[in-house]
Order: structure tokens, then sequence, then C-alpha cells
């Protein structure tokens, strides 16, 4: 893949970012499920939580390929931070693309310098796969609506500051779903415990309850109805996102595998040597090269006017997969030692598991495939 002089100095960037800030930090914050702020300001220093920003709102406005280079390098590093930005990424992309130039002067200078930090609620109890079943109200009385509902999985849920949320006009309409940008700070804004996970621990991820929460009628960011357009379409990229950061996670696997394959003797030789180990190296080294080239074309397709809905779920399909294989092999390859916390392949085989789930899971992935080859 060739890359423009701007798109390698930001992947350079980013790179050594992670290498120096992002992965020393991982281990601990995994153990105390708690996120790493100071990393965060540096997301900030370097640019990077204003990739999805327009210019003229102090952003970078990345092309696709940039920001799923980011994507994969800051996962490369801990998962959970670049899964946090990701989803700053989502709330400031559908401020910038769905909002008026009030809600966009409003939010997006300060965003772009990551704070406020942003969410994204559209999925609620019983709504995951199928958000047209979502429950949330927001009725319009004079110029405000009130809002009443639960969300479910919100990524930055207890450190964010605004959040993107959707929610029914009329909650017996599937087609009245509306898109509104809410100050978590408004009164009869909840949040809820704070999950415990299996993996992707230093990631704050809970409900946010809305009891009468009172927001300006302007605060709304897309007409009624047309939210679950909305969402649909910025998901799209965020998968595309979603797969570079498998693919990070999967490289760095990857490395780890190999580095302990050529350090671990057994037979009075490195197991390295040893035939089964380097079919599994590469193995692992060819099906994540399959799955970057399959996010880099996705990545691509991601400014070219029409949604790449099919190449965007190929790739989170295959790169989340990927993940979930070549961790299990970079255990594998430890042996015991892979089992325990002394080395960060135990901690990548729990995180890769939420790869194949949020943003639409594998099975999803699979049905919007075929829609897009059939239909």
């Amino acid at each position: 893949m060739d890359l423009n002089a701007e798109q390698r100095a930001i992947r350079d960037t980013v790179r050594e970012f992670a290498a120096e800030e992002v992965r020393p930090t991982a281990r601990e914050a995994d153990e105390t499920e708690t996120f790493p702020e100071d990393v965060w300001d540096g997301l900030a220093d370097i640019g990077v939580t204003a990739m999805t920003t327009p210019e003229a709102y102090g952003g970078l406005d990345v092309d696709g390929l940039t920001y799923a280079l980011v994507n994969e390098e800051l996962a490369y590093g801990q998962l959970a931070v670049a899964t946090a930005l990701s989803v700053h990424c989502l709330a400031t992309s559908c401020i910038a693309e769905f909002g008026d130039e009030a809600q966009k002067e409003e939010f997006l200078p300060e965003m772009v310098d990551g704070r406020p930090v942003g969410c994204f609620a559209l999925s609620e109890p019983q709504a995951g796969s199928n958000p047209a079943d979502m429950t949330t109200q927001a009725r319009r009385e004079g110029d405000e609506y009130v809002i009443d509902g639960t969300k479910q999985w919100i990524t930055n849920g207890e450190r964010g500051d605004v959040v993107v949320l959707f929610a029914k006009t009329d909650r017996e309409d599937p087609s009245t779903v509306t898109q509104f940008v809410v100050p978590k700070d408004t009164p009869g804004v909840e949040v809820g415990r704070k999950e415990e996970k299996l993996g992707l621990r230093a990631s704050d991820t809970t409900t946010l309850t809305f009891d009468g929460a009172r927001i300006p009628a302007e605060y709304r960011l897309t007409e009624e109805g047309r939210g679950l357009a909305a969402a649909l379409s910025i998901l799209t990229g965020g998968r595309v996102g979603i797969a570079a950061q498998a693919v990070g996670l999967a490289q760095s696997a990857v490395d780890e595998a190999k580095q302990y394959a050529q350090d671990r003797e057994q037979f009075d030789k490195p197991i390295a040597d040893i035939q089964t180990i380097r079919h599994k190296l590469a193995q692992m080294e060819t099906d994540t090269q399959a799955a970057r080239l399959l996010t880099y074309d996705a990545a691509e397709q991601l400014h070219s006017g029409d949604p790449p809905a099919k190449a965007a779920s190929m790739a989170k399909l295959r790169a989340s997969e990927t993940a979930m294989d070549v961790t299990n092999e970079a255990v594998q390859i430890h042996g015991g030692y892979g089992y325990t916390t002394d080395f960060p392949v135990e901690r990548m085989y729990r995180d890769a598991k939420i790869t194949t789930i949020y943003e639409g899971t594998t099975q999803i992935q699979r049905t919007v495939v075929a829609r897009e080859m059939l239909d």
C-alpha cells in the first residue's frame, strides 16, 4: 500500500506514541480497570482526537485510510485506548455531518482537543443488533425534548461528557428514530454501574439512563425520523475503524509470538526452529496481512461518496475473526506462560473477542455482505 507523505507522517507519529506511551501502560490499565487519562491527553497533543472534525472547527478531517492507520497503530499498543478514541470520533463525526452551524460551533472546537469526551448511545438492553427496537423516547414539549430510556454498552460512558443519542419521537414507531446531542451533565442523565468485562477492561463501559432529561430542541441533530439512517451511515466508517483495530491487535500478537519463539528454547534450540511453530507463525502473518488489505481497501472507499457497506463488513468480519485466531495461536505458542499475566498475549486474547461483537456482530456482518451481494 502506497501512502502519501501526510499519511506516513501521521502513522509514524502515532506508532511512536503507541510504543512510548500506550503500550507501557497497557498491563496496569487492564489490571486496575482504569483508563489512562495521561495517554488521552497525549492523543489530544498529537492531534488525533481531531481526526474526524472539519478543519473549519480546528480538526484534521483525515481521509479514511489515515483513520484506519491511526486505529491500527493505537490498537497495536492497547485496544482499549483505540476503542475510546474511535467512539469519541464517532461522536464528532455525527455532529460534523448532521449538525447545523450552531451545533458545530458549540461542540466541535473543544472536542477536537479531547475534552469534552464523546459518547455514542445507540444500543439498549433489548435492542442491540436491531436498533429499530429501541424504546428510548424523546418527547417534544414546546422548545424542548424530554428524554426517557436506558442505553447500554456505552464506551466512555463514565468519563465522557457529550452524548450522541438515538431515540424515538414515538416509542411505538420505528420510523421515528432521531439523533440528538446531549450534554451528560443534563439533569436526569445518570451513569449506571461500570461493566466488569472479559477484556477491554481499561475502557469504561456503562449504561446511561435518561429520566425526564430535558434538552433544548436545537440539540436535535437530524430531522425527526432520520436518525436510524444516520446511525447506519456513520457505523460503516466505524466498522472500518474496528477492522483496523483488530488488525493492529493481531499484528501485536504475531510480533509477541515471533519474539517469544526466537527466545524460548526447548530440545536445545529455539522453538522458532520447530516446523510446527514456524507454520503457525507463517499462517498468523498471512492472515493478518490479508485482513489488513481488506481493511485498507474499505478505508479508501470511505470518501468515495457511496458508503462501502459491503467492503466495511467484509473487512470487519475477516479482521475480527483473524484477531481471535491469531491471539489464540499466540497464547498456544507461549504455552503455559501464555496463560499467565506475565506475558501480554493473554490480555490480547481476551481483548480480541470484543472485535467480533461491537459495532455489529460477526453474524450481522455476514448478513450485510450477503444482502449487498444478492438483493
